[in-house]
């Protein structure tokens, strides 16, 4: 009989769920006053921040849920991050003039310690670790 799957919320889930909580918060936050005080310096990153914002909180939530829904919404959310951060960290390297400000995602999260570099492989080996079996 196939082992059920664990809930993503337990155990050292409970700090990734933490980690992508105050990303959630940190990157929304920031954003938002970017785009609130000096949106016309560099719209682009400013919006990449809010989307980078309002993907941690999906992965939150995904990541906290119980079910598959809940599963299904943590793997798109961290996969699109994982995308994201490694597509705009590229970008802006290579490409620097588009971007005159920092994303949380600029220079794969460099400004943010590389935590958004390495955050999405630890959540999706999560992910993959209380997977059903």
């Amino acid at each position: 009989m196939p082992e059920p799957a664990r809930a993503t919320s337990s155990g050292p889930g409970r700090v990734l769920i933490a980690v992508y909580g105050v990303f959630a918060l940190s990157a929304t936050a920031r954003a938002l006053v970017q785009i609130a005080t000096k949106f016309d310096e560099a719209p682009l990153a400013y919006l990449l921040s809010a989307l980078a914002g309002v993907v941690y909180i999906l992965a939150t939530i995904g990541l906290n849920g119980r079910g598959p829904g809940a599963r299904k919404l943590a793997w798109a959310a961290v996969g699109f991050e994982l995308v994201g951060v490694l597509v705009v960290g590229t970008l802006t390297v290579f490409d620097a003039a588009d971007f005159p400000d920092d994303t949380v995602w600029s220079v794969y999260g460099r400004g943010y310690g590389f935590v958004p570099l390495v955050l999405p492989f630890i959540g999706l080996w999560w992910l993959r670790h209380t997977r059903a079996r």
